[in-house]
């Protein structure tokens, strides 16, 4: 096979994908502006607040209390899927990652006690 002559075929079917996916994309956006309604009405110019009444001014600050906790709840989760993968494996694991493990929730240990020490658990700090 002469190198100056090769032509990658394989990637082929990658690149076709690749092209599709762009069009698909562009054609969905350009026919949403066209057959999008064009008009607006006071209803749909105000705020929504998961089907209540809009209440206050929309600069207001809102109490954001749930997003400490939905953080930690991430972590932990993130924490309990990677213990359940050493816990599957745990028999025929080596003793460096044991340890990488026990080092891993040892962190974990570590920034709880330090949420704690900073009120993030506390749902009225916020």
């Amino acid at each position: 096979m002469n190198p100056e002559n090769y032509v990658p075929t394989e990637y082929l079917p990658l690149f076709i994908m690749l092209v599709l996916a762009t069009l698909f994309a562009i054609g969905g956006l350009l026919l949403g502006a066209f057959i999008r309604p064009r008009f607006y009405y006071p209803e749909k110019l105000e705020p929504y607040e998961c089907g209540n009444e809009p209440s206050g001014l929309p600069w207001q600050k809102i109490a954001i209390r749930y997003i400490p906790i939905a953080i930690l709840f991430v972590v932990f989760d993130v924490e309990i899927a990677f213990l359940y993968l050493l816990g599957v494996s745990f028999s025929s694991i080596s003793p460096l990652a044991l340890g990488g493990a026990i080092f891993f929730i040892f962190l974990i240990i570590l920034g709880f006690f330090y949420d704690l020490k900073k009120g993030y658990l506390e749902w009225t700090r916020f």
